[in-house]
């Protein structure tokens, strides 16, 4: 493998600092193959789709087809041994450039469900459910979030689950849950009533007592068919239970690792937006000029590629901490918090710089304005991440 910090022949104009050429050229084939799989495959379809309100179901065969699936994972899927921290980062911020909903469904089953069942099954649950997983035969779904809880999961988990000899009988509700109408297994995290502790259970589709109905009448994240689940007795045999998965602090580790995808799709956003706005500035004419060449245009896109460069260093020492083992969940926090705080900032920018056509779908940033409140608040909020973090530098827990 060579790494090379010459600028890159068909580097991202966002790329300012050639963070992308950090990446060994093996990885950076894969990454460029994820991009014009998203350009080729996902562009043309995702206005449409956002506009209905529908995810296109075509594209996991295209996919399954692609071989994007089960990168980290070392032994499932096309690339056999596990890609860097980078690689898996980067390869969200750039699905997240081109759509934020294609890369949220490809992020829950890629990461959230894999990662669980990787990170909290045994081995013979591992090879029973990963390799299907990775070549996108089957695919996943995470159901932590409830209708009456979302921060307060780890101590408010309402989701029952009672065991009776080898079976395990599930009862409550979960809400906004990703790819949950159409997934194969559904990750479902309950409460032990005899011991109180959080435990995960694979819940295959069609499932009896377990009645997934798509959540309408969005604002973001269109084309994810989220999901509210009602589990009525619901029986899962105990050879589904993740067998590693004894507490939420088990959780806790699968959900530090997804937090920090979630901050890399905030950057693929970032880019996204910045990128629409560059190219408009340029073609979009004023007073006889380009708007590109207006000092406060040049104000609003400057400002936006600074966030997106400090951002983007943020979350390259952040796969950096991750591949060394020393990654701790203050770590995956600050970068949540921080970077889809400017993402927030870059999206509204741009919108700004497009005037009275930036609400239109029809230039692609509105979907971008839209899409980005919904990453702004799931995966902790901005508040609740500030707290992780506060109490790792004050040794002050300020949580009520």
């Amino acid at each position: 493998m060579t790494t090379t910090m010459e600028p890159l022949q068909d580097q991202l104009t966002a790329d300012f600092y050639a963070y992308e050429a950090l990446l060994p050229d093996d990885e950076r084939g894969l990454l460029l193959k994820a991009r014009a799989f998203m350009r080729d495959e996902v562009k043309p379809l995702v206005n449409d789709n956002w506009a209905k309100g529908e995810f296109p179901t075509e594209l996991i065969g295209l996919f399954r087809e692609s071989g994007l699936a089960g990168l980290p994972y070392e032994g499932y899927g096309e690339h056999r041994p596990a890609v860097s921290n980078l690689l898996s980062g980067t390869m969200a911020m750039e699905m997240a450039r081109t759509d934020a909903s294609v890369s949220t469904f490809f992020g829950v089953h890629n990461g959230l469900a894999m990662y669980s069942v990787e990170s909290g099954g045994d081995q013979e649950q591992r090879d029973r459910w990963l390799p299907a997983m990775a070549a996108m035969d089957k695919i996943g779904a995470f159901a932590m979030t409830e209708p009456l809880g979302g921060s307060d999961v780890a101590g408010g988990m309402r989701t029952t689950a009672r065991r009776e000899g080898d079976t395990w009988v599930l009862n409550g509700a979960k809400k906004w849950i990703g790819n949950a109408t159409f997934a194969d297994y559904v990750v479902v995290w309950a409460r032990d009533v005899d011991d109180n502790h959080v435990k995960g259970f694979v819940v295959e589709k069609g499932t009896p007592g377990f009645d997934p109905v798509k959540i309408e009448n969005k604002i973001a994240f269109r084309v994810v068919e989220n999901a509210e689940i009602t589990l009525t007795d619901v029986r899962v045999p105990e050879a589904d239970r993740l067998q590693n998965i004894n507490s939420f602090r088990d959780v806790a580790e699968i959900l530090r690792a997804t937090r920090a995808g979630v901050a890399w799709q905030a950057l693929g956003v970032m880019i996204g937006a910045y990128e629409l706005a560059l190219d408009y500035a340029r073609e979009r004419r004023q007073f006889g000029r380009p708007i590109g060449g207006f000092q406060l245009v040049q104000d609003l896109l400057v400002k936006s590629l600074g966030n997106i460069t400090a951002s983007w260093g943020m979350l390259v020492q952040l796969a950096r901490l991750q591949d060394a083992g020393i990654f701790r969940d203050e770590h995956s926090s600050l970068a949540k918090a921080f970077v889809t705080s400017r993402m927030r900032e870059v999206v509204a920018w741009s919108r700004e710089i497009f005037g009275g056509n930036g609400i239109l779908l029809d230039h692609d940033i509105a979907r971008f304005f839209a899409d980005a409140e919904a990453i702004y608040s799931f995966e902790g909020t901005r508040e609740m991440n500030t707290l992780i973090v506060g109490k790792s530098i004050t040794g002050e827990s300020a949580f009520v």
